[in-house]
């Protein structure tokens, strides 16, 4: 019987002449080198060109791998050897290596040492370590040395063929051939080494079309395969399976059985002539060099020939070697010690072992032998090619030969596969058929190709595995025993099997079942079991793995790689069982077994009940704090999931669940809880949205502090201005020294800090040269008021708004809605209405304070004005305590003739030499004292002469009558200037004496007096006139007027408009 070999096709790719080629021991490569000089390297598993190493203009015939040093060495037809670096693509070392075509070249497997043959008929050996000195060289053949190849039993020796008819055997550190082999007619082009260690053998290739077997040590030819139409150009015996592989100009490569030297099969690519053949230990790919490409396949079986039984009892082959093992930490390699059982009779290609463990079958080379499983005794042999049991009965199994099967059951379609089992399994081109063991009766026809059929121990569930996906199929057996005869029809029973689960999407490389589960291994290099339509991953594998088998008695899986390496992976039954539970929705039984699963396999089955929906279990069985703190927010439970976390100190660590916890704490409407978790996490600007949205001034209060402490100014400045902490906004910017923006601040929100803030801004500018300037140029309010309009008002402005903040500061949510909003508000109006308690204006010297009369103030604020402070009001005529104050339409007109005694009288009283003394009982008896408008527009002249003391105390004329009130301006800023005196507009004029304006006209701007000025300027000339020709018929003097001391003496003019200051020059002249 033939050898039944799977071949595949890997990689086919269109090039020029290919001369040799090699494969990569670790990376899936082939690299080939052309005709035409350049060098091809492939990926085999994408079929992809990945690198091209141009080489030069002659054919290069030889090429290697050297993977030891990222190499790839090449001969080419020039007589260079060079060496490039595969990865980098650079070249490392080239030299002239013979005096003719470089043939053949071979690495040295432990030594820094390569072997060259060529057509000037040397044999080279090259040491890379010592700058690539030839160590040695062999010389004997007489013709073209074609290939040398290096024996793998013995690194001290390699074998040339020749175009002499000959094959020497070679030692390193002899010059000359250990021996010789004849017997070729014509010249040798290809040998190679037998792998197997008890086999001494050596083959040869040659233009005779002949392939010679040659037993080394005997120096006798073994055998002679005979074949081939043309020249055989290369051979190789593959390292694993018992092959022979030869390849001709006749386009065809054969393989011949290397034990029994029967030609196996025959492949023909169409690619013309075969130049190379070449294959590599531990790897099933062959590649093969034609005129017009490359082709790669793999041959053989991918998992290795081993069985396991329920007991572990492993047996494995090792080539034609028989090995036992017992199995007894999760994917790691276990330390099996296989013992010997003996030499098999043939190559086993699979083996497998009864259902009760007590015999195992070896199929293989056509062949199926059957052993005792422990002392290795044959018991049974026969033709076959392949073997499968029953479950069911462990004397029953079926043969699978030519086409039909023994017994009594007939086919009516060539058999493909068979498949063991509680029913056996017949695969063919009519679909997939199940029969009956005992009666060969059909069961049921499947349209489906499987290329595996997986039984349950109990016989009741399969799982029929394609090429892409698998199904789960349950078996009816009372079905079928209640069904009659009649009901068969050409398909079996229809209710012989029902359908569990139908094409789940996982390829099934191997598999097996354990309970009610079922375990396999993927292409994807996975671990899984599927039970009740979920998929569960055990293990992720690092390399290509086979099952073996479930012990469970063990609760453990066992896995094998090609290279017998053993790993086993901890798998409860218990956890199958509570999951089944569960599927079936019975948690009365999940819950009896649960206190059976260690607490190290909870998590699993939490993250099982997840899948399910079931999160409460879940969360009440896992032991993973992450997992839980996860599930506790995916129920919402906002109390669990801060209990989690409350405690952990490394909040960093945390720092995602805290934010994934506010943003639940926010949706189920918990701010306090959310607060928290910002203030955690420091996400102080969603901390700042919940405070300011809840109106929780002492959260706002608390982020302040936060914030300042970690120097997140932008935040802790926006929190205490919305406390209306301006105290504090201010000192944050000056302790983040941006000194111009806390003067530009203070301005508008706190005047009385606004010459701090200027020395402190200007001590600032002045550390820098460059800057003394600037700093040069800031004003500061104390020493220049008339640069600041209205500063006086706004310092009073600011103690009223900070009453009237604290009076809203404590206002109910209810009042909200009455509260006129920011950008109506009038300050102006509202301080006229609601006035606050003043600051006391600057006094003169020796006087007492007085009081207005009961009657003239309002019941709710008491003034102190200052003493020596002379206020003119209209009219001079006090109004009596019963008569009702007059509105500005109903008080007469002014008389300036009157105003102007009023002024002479004061004038002549004695004073003395500094200052000018108004007695109390006069000031009291005035008209001025009593008028009920005193309290809402005075003036201080202190206010504009800085300090300067007041000699004398005159009245100034009346303004004329085409003075029109004006409308007050609008209020632009909240320190407008409300009570400024229009003697402000001026700052190099001596404080005038003080009158009391109409009430429109204290009210106006300075820029409005300015610009009425402007229109009544012939008024306030013949004005002037009049005022001089009355003062004169009075005989007032000059000197009676207010002066200062060492001032220039002026006129005593009481309003700004009248007069020019630049009138007199000096003070002959006044």
């Amino acid at each position: 019987m033939p050898l039944r070999l799977d071949v595949r096709k890997k990689l086919s790719s269109r090039s020029d002449r290919v001369k040799a080629i090699d494969l990569h021991s670790s990376e899936p490569w082939i690299c080939a080198s052309l005709y035409n000089g350049n060098i091809h390297v492939w990926n085999i598993e994408t079929q992809q060109l990945i690198k091209t190493f141009e080489v030069c203009a002659a054919p290069v015939r030889a090429v290697r791998f050297v993977p030891r040093k990222n190499w790839l060495v090449t001969g080419s037809d020039d007589m260079m050897l060079r060496v490039y670096n595969y990865n980098t693509l650079e070249r490392v070392h080239q030299f002239e290596a013979h005096s003719d075509y470089i043939r053949s070249i071979a690495v040295h497997p432990t030594q820094p040492f390569i072997l060259t043959s060529s057509d000037d008929m040397f044999i080279r050996l090259w040491d890379w370590e010592k700058n690539w000195a030839c160590a040695q060289v062999f010389e004997g053949h007489t013709h073209y040395v074609m290939q040398l190849v290096i024996n793998p039993k013995d690194n001290n020796t390699f074998a040339t063929g020749s175009l002499d008819k000959t094959v020497k055997v070679w030692s390193l550190g002899s010059p000359q051939a250990n021996f010789t082999l004849e017997g070729h007619e014509r010249g040798v082009n290809c040998v190679d080494y037998h792998p197997s260690a008890d086999k001494p053998y050596l083959a040869s290739g040659s233009d005779d079309r002949t392939v010679r077997v040659w037993d080394y040590q005997t120096k006798l030819c073994v055998q002679i395969l005979e074949g081939h139409s043309q020249n055989v150009s290369s051979l190789a015996f593959h390292p694993d399976l018992p092959i022979i592989l030869t390849g001709s100009e006749d386009g065809t490569v054969r393989m011949w059985h290397s034990n029994t030297y029967r030609l196996e099969s025959t492949l023909n690519y169409g690619l013309e002539r075969v130049w190379a053949v070449t294959c590599h230990k531990g790897s099933q790919q062959v590649g093969i060099g034609y005129d017009e490409g490359t082709i790669v396949i793999s041959l053989g079986r991918e998992d290795p020939a081993m069985s396991m039984d329920s007991s572990g009892k492993l047996v494995c082959a090792r080539h034609a070697e028989l090995v036992q093992a017992n199995i007894r930490s999760d994917g790691a390699r276990l330390p099996i010690a296989y013992k010997e059982m003996g030499a098999c009779e043939i190559y086993p290609q699979t083996l497998s072992h009864s259902a009760n463990g007590r015999f195992v079958v070896v199929c293989g080379d056509g062949e199926y032998i059957v052993y005792t499983a422990m002392a290795l005794r044959n018991r049974m042999f026969g033709q076959a090619l392949e073997f499968v049991w029953s479950q069911a009965d462990t004397n029953m199994y079926a043969i699978f030969k030519n086409f039909k099967v023994h017994k009594s059951i007939k086919l009516d379609f060539g058999a493909d596969q068979i498949f063991g089992g509680h029913l056996l399994g017949v695969r063919s081109v009519a679909g997939f058929t199940f029969y009956d063991w005992q009666t060969g009766e059909l069961v049921r026809r499947i349209d489906v190709m499987p290329k595996a059929v997986y039984w349950a121990d109990g016989g009741q569930l399969v799982a029929i595995c394609t090429k892409d996906c698998f199904y789960i199929l349950r078996y009816l057996p009372e079905a079928i025993a209640q069904a009659e005869v009649t009901e068969r029809g050409p398909d079996g029973f229809e209710a012989a099997f029902e359908v569990v689960h139908e094409e789940v999407k996982e390829s099934v490389k191997t598999g097996c079942w354990f309970g009610d589960a079922f375990l396999f291994t993927n292409t994807a290099n996975r671990l899984l079991y599927f039970v009740g339509g979920e998929l569960v991953t055990v293990a992720h594998l690092d390399r290509p793995m086979y099952l073996l088998g479930y012990l469970a008695s063990e609760n453990r899986v066992f896995l094998s790689d090609r290279d017998l390496n053993v790993v086993g992976f901890t798998l409860l039954l218990s956890v199958l069982e509570y999951e089944t539970a569960v599927l079936r929705g019975d948690f009365t039984v999940a819950d009896s077994i649960l206190p059976s699963i260690p607490s190290s396999h909870r998590t699993k089955i939490a993250h099982f009940l997840e899948r399910q929906g079931f999160r409460q279990q879940a969360m009440r069985v896992t032991t993973d704090p992450d997992h839980k703190f996860d599930l506790a927010l995916q129920l919402n439970d906002l109390t669990t999931a801060h209990d989690l976390i409350k405690d952990d100190e490394d909040v960093d660590s945390n720092e995602s669940k805290w934010r994934q916890l506010a943003d639940l704490a926010v949706k189920e409407c918990d701010f306090k809880l959310a607060q928290e978790c910002f203030s955690k996490t420091r996400d102080y600007a969603s901390f700042l949205l919940i405070a300011t949205s809840a109106g929780d001034m002492e959260q706002l209060e608390e982020l302040s502090k936060l914030t300042a402490k970690e120097e997140i100014d932008n935040l802790a400045f926006l929190s205490l201005f919305l406390l209306d902490n301006l105290e504090g906004c201010l000192q944050l910017l000056v302790k983040a020294q941006r000194y111009p923006e806390a003067a530009i601040f203070a301005r508008t929100y706190l005047p009385s800090k606004v010459p701090e803030m200027v020395e402190l801004w200007r001590t600032w500018l002045a550390e820098d040269p460059k800057l003394t300037k600037v700093a040069e140029a800031l004003a500061n309010p104390q020493q220049y008021p008339n640069l600041f309009p209205g500063w006086e008002a706004s310092l009073r402005t600011e103690k009223w708004l900070q009453a009237d903040r604290e009076r809203h500061r404590h206002l109910p949510a209810s009042a909200y809605p009455s509260q006129p909003a920011l950008w109506d508000r009038r300050p102006a109006e509202e301080m006229q209405k609601s006035p606050m308690p003043a600051a006391p204006a600057v006094h003169m010297e020796h006087k007492p304070a007085f009081q207005f009369p009961t009657s003239a103030q309002p019941e709710d604020v008491q003034l102190q004005p200052p003493s020596g402070l002379v206020s003119f009001s209209q009219p001079l005529v006090a109004p009596s305590p019963t008569s009702p104050v007059k509105t500005h339409q109903e008080q007469p007109t002014r008389d300036p003739i009157a105003d102007l005694l009023s002024l002479s009288a004061l004038a002549s009283e004695p004073s003395s030499t500094a200052t000018t003394e108004v007695p109390a009982k006069m000031f009291e008896a005035s008209p001025v004292a009593a008028h009920p408008m005193y309290n809402e527009t005075t003036f201080d002249p202190f206010e504009l002469t800085a300090g300067l003391p007041a000699t004398s105390v005159a009245e100034p004329p009346l303004p004329p009558a085409s003075l029109k009130p004006q409308t007050p301006p609008t209020f632009g800023s909240d320190l407008f200037d409300f009570n400024a005196s229009p003697a402000t507009e001026v700052a190099n004029k001596p404080p005038p004496l003080h009158f009391e304006q109409h009430p429109q006209q204290a009210e106006r701007s300075p820029e409005a007096q300015r610009q009425q000025k402007t229109t009544e300027e012939e008024d306030d000339e013949d004005f002037g006139l009049e005022l001089e020709r009355q003062l004169a018929s009075l005989s007032v003097a000059p000197s009676g007027t207010a002066t200062h001391p060492g001032a220039t003496s002026k006129p005593a003019v009481g309003d700004l408009d009248w007069g020019d200051e630049d009138e007199f020059e000096d003070p002959e002249e006044a």
